[in-house]
């Protein structure tokens, strides 16, 4: 089956950013910055729900890091702590499969 461009997209950013949610995705998608989504939660879900099915795509089981590295700003620290329960939503990481597709994806992307 042939990956649609957004899906292409997804694939690579988990590859380079790590396992992520579909609403944050549709705000940070490939390193995009800003509060309003370039691209629509809703259909991001239904794309990772595709590659799911595909077998590129595997619910993210892991505990997420909340701790913030930064000695510049202890404030943030404090923050994370507080939030103290895992964030919402499902967050998607790559099967082995999907990490192969992926790899060959964002090299192409890089070259483009």
């Amino acid at each position: 089956m042939e990956l649609s461009e957004l899906q292409k997209l997804i694939l690579a950013h988990i590859y380079k950013f790590g396992p992520d949610n579909p609403w944050y995705m549709a705000r940070r998608l490939m390193g995009e910055s800003g509060w309003a989504p370039k691209y629509d939660p809703d259909v991001l879900e239904k794309e990772c729900m595709e590659l799911e099915k595909l077998g590129y795509l595997v619910r993210f089981q892991g505990s997420l890091k909340r701790s913030v590295t930064s000695s510049v700003k202890p404030w943030l620290k404090v923050k994370a702590k507080e939030m103290g329960t895992k964030p919402k939503g499902i967050y998607y990481d790559l099967s082995k499969e999907g990490r192969r597709v992926a790899s060959q994806l964002y090299k192409e992307l890089k070259k483009g």
